[in-house]
């Protein structure tokens, strides 16, 4: 520890920004009349996502004198989605959400996210909901030119000259190659096209999205779906999107799925993905099953990186410079 370390890594005139931007996104749900709700930050259930890694902690007390193991929430996604189906009507929530073994320039593994559900919403009204927050928060504090709605497979076929939904293995190994992406040698033989298109979305293709405007990426494969409804069709697609501002990923949307036996089946699949990636397999959220099965209403919901909301807005480059207390100095 050096003798600065008690003191915060964020100006306080980035705190004061950070501050007024909090005040007018609560003004703007406040406006219209989507609930603020708060749920528990510790939970007997963990996401099965294998792409997500939970941070744990264990209760020893009444009820549990053997010990209990609880786990800090990646998202608040399910614990809201049973008061949606408590009847709840449209809610949001701001809270603290932890994710292990992410830490840098972009990441901290305690960070401010905001979630919000829309009733009776598709993802494509509350894409134009999302936007008319981000500019209602900066307050043209940073000009941004009309936005743009681009789908998985133009951005692909834009950047890449790829089609995504019908290119081999081979192929996407071909441009990874062509693009001087050097992965690990076992990925070359790795036949699951799912991966290649995370390692080109990623390393190739966001960096050109939402400079000096908002870009929604949408229409996802039907393999990344995760929580959001699939459209059938030639490809089926899934009702998904995600927003970059400045080559950063700023939120992750979805046209929530409802059905609770196809949502058990997805679990099920992230739990077998765990298993063979040797990650230990985590206790599903039965209540959130349990809710779905009671009735979700028609909904959309939105998870959006505050932390990453204030960075851009106030021209940082990581969020060391938009805490107050990054975890090195928690």
């Amino acid at each position: 520890m050096t003798e600065a370390d008690w003191q915060p890594t964020a100006t306080l005139e980035v705190l004061r920004l950070r501050a007024r931007m909090l005040q007018r996104l609560r003004a703007f749900f406040l406006e219209r009349d989507v609930l603020e709700v708060e749920t528990p930050v510790l939970s007997a259930a963990a996401t099965p996502d294998p792409a997500l890694a939970s941070l744990s902690t264990r209760y020893t007390g009444p009820l549990f004198p053997a010990g209990q193991a609880f786990y800090l929430q990646t998202s608040p996604e399910f614990p809201m989605k049973r008061l949606l189906a408590a009847g709840s009507g449209s809610i949001y929530q701001l809270c603290k959400v932890f994710r292990d073994g992410e830490a840098g320039r972009l990441h901290n593994p305690e960070f401010t996210m905001l979630e919000w559900y829309r009733v009776d919403f598709d993802h494509h009204q509350l894409m134009t909901e999302v936007e008319s927050l981000v500019r209602h928060c900066i307050d043209d504090h940073v000009p941004l030119v009309k936005s743009e709605k681009l789908t998985y497979q133009e951005v692909f076929q834009r950047h890449l000259q790829l089609d995504p939904h019908t290119a081999t293995a081979q192929e996407f190994a071909a441009v990874a190659h062509r693009h001087r992406i050097h992965p690990p040698a076992d990925l070359f033989a790795h036949h699951d096209v799912a991966i290649w298109r995370d390692l080109l979305l990623t390393h190739v293709i966001e960096p050109h999205l939402g400079q000096g405007r908002l870009t929604f990426l949408h229409d996802f494969p039907a393999s990344q779906a995760s929580l959001a409804r699939v459209r059938p069709g030639q490809p089926p697609l899934a009702e998904r999107f995600e927003l970059y501002w400045q080559g950063v990923e700023l939120a992750n949307g979805f046209h929530e799925l409802a059905d609770p036996a196809e949502q058990r089946i997805r679990f099920e699949r992230q739990q077998h993905v765990r298993i063979a990636s040797g990650l230990p397999v985590q206790p599903l959220d039965e209540r959130l099953l349990a809710a779905l099965t009671a009735g979700l209403p028609d909904c959309s919901g939105v998870a959006l990186g505050f932390d990453r909301l204030v960075l851009l807005a106030s021209g940082a480059r990581q969020l060391d410079e938009v805490m107050a207390f990054p975890w090195t100095r928690a």
